[in-house]
């Protein structure tokens, strides 16, 4: 397995919890999270008000449609989106809800050459959509494929692992001129390890016919390691975050140009700035903005941060696990001036869910530019949903839609909407 790890407590306090960089529903991994049978909160369990607006779309079964989805994207009314497992051979699906609120499976993965559970936002190129699985094809290093909106699945590359690069993690593509670009969390260079795995992971490019040209390769320290989630575009330059690596190895911002030149933007602390930022960068009005899933000032549970181009950064939100969350993974989604996200734990007060010794199934949150924050749900775990793992997409209509890995009638995870 590829995947970088978070493997120990440090006397420090900012990584007070184990953390592995996988899915849930990869029985690989273990985050060893639960939902207690009937343990919803009472009302009143916390002291923000939630739940104004939420409604439940669809409950995932594991076969044939899929469970433990991830991001999703809205194009022309639909929803499309991945599963990390479940489907007809339990690698994955590719699914989309249509307009009727029927979901249906646009592709069911073999776990062979096409790939094995595929992770993250769908992009959309000219009609087509393209996606990463994080395992699976010719070395089982991870692909990149497309999907047509009938639901003919192609791998356009499969990673070879070491010079090449190995598992993108919640990669979600971004389209620069007609080209794709992304990460891997492993491989790349040999001469960098991290927690034994070889490679600190690489940018790519590709074309939508196959050719994949690695773009950097990560060295650890001072300039990053294991990256995932989305990059974004700006000014020409790309910027991305890595998980670990940096000046003091608890993750960095990073950008790049499409010709591979590299800097450093920023160097996470840990205490109190954050740790680990997992999802990616947001761009609005001219600032970026993101979260650590771990670090900030309140026993490591996460931190939502604005940084300047220039490298300027500012602790928004320091989350505390009960009533606000813990472990916001997932990118923020910029709509007008306000941003909305999620946080995989924390919320209620009350044993529901469990992970690592934080209690709460997950929140949705809003939060201003200048760091207020309002809690949109608080999950209760057995049917409304738990850990919201992925971030939100919008639609013209003012809600926002959104997928929790577990949770629901079945315990496969959910789609959701909320309103704006």
């Amino acid at each position: 397995m590829h995947v970088c790890v978070a493997s120990s407590l440090e006397s420090e306090n900012t990584r007070p919890f184990l953390i592995l960089l996988c899915v849930l529903a990869l029985v690989s991994c273990s985050r060893s999270y639960s939902v207690i049978p009937g343990g919803a909160p009472p009302n009143g369990a916390a002291n923000l008000p939630a739940g104004t607006g939420y409604k439940q779309l669809f409950a995932f079964r594991g076969t044939p449609l899929g469970s433990g989805p991830t991001g999703m994207l809205y194009s022309k009314g639909l929803l499309y989106g991945t599963t990390t497992a479940g489907g007809t051979k339990t690698f994955g699906t590719l699914f989309v809800r249509g307009i009727s609120g029927k979901v249906r499976v646009l592709y069911s993965f073999q776990g062979g050459s096409d790939g094995a559970n595929p992770e993250g936002m769908l992009t959309e190129l000219n009609g087509v959509f393209y996606g990463t699985s994080q395992y699976g094809g010719a070395d089982g290093d991870g692909t990149v494929f497309s999907v047509t909106p009938a639901g003919k699945e192609r791998v356009i590359y499969a990673f070879k692992g070491g010079n090449d690069g190995a598992t993108p993690v919640l990669d979600g593509l971004v389209a620069v001129n007609g080209k794709l670009y992304g990460t891997t969390n492993a491989g790349g260079s040999s001469s960098c390890t991290h927690q034994a795995i070889v490679g600190c992971g690489v940018v790519f490019s590709l074309t939508t016919s196959g050719h994949e040209s690695v773009l950097y390769r990560f060295k650890g320290k001072p300039d990053g390691a294991c990256p995932s989630g989305s990059l974004i575009e700006s000014g020409g330059a790309l910027y991305g975050t890595t998980n670990f690596g940096g000046s003091y190895d608890n993750g960095s911002a990073f950008k790049i140009t499409t010709d591979g030149s590299e800097g450093v933007v920023y160097s996470f602390k840990g205490f109190p700035d954050g740790d680990m930022p997992f999802g990616g960068l947001t761009l609005l009005g001219g600032t970026f903005y993101g979260t650590t899933t771990l670090g900030g000032a309140y026993q490591g549970a996460g931190t939502v941060f604005s940084l300047t181009p220039s490298g300027s950064e500012s602790v928004l939100h320091s989350f505390t696990g009960a009533p606000d969350g813990a472990l916001p993974y997932a990118a923020l989604i910029g709509v007008g001036s306000t941003l909305y996200g999620t946080t995989e734990l924390g919320g209620s007060a009350l044993p529901a869910c469990l992970g690592h010794g934080i209690v709460g199934c997950g929140t949705i949150f809003s939060i201003t530019t200048s760091g207020t924050l309002t809690q949109l749900y608080r999950f209760k775990g057995r049917k409304d949903g738990a850990y919201p793992l992925a971030g939100l997409v919008a639609s013209p209509k003012n809600l926002l839609y959104g997928t929790t890995l577990a949770g629901g009638i079945n315990q496969n995870g959910t789609i959701f909407e909320i309103a704006q």
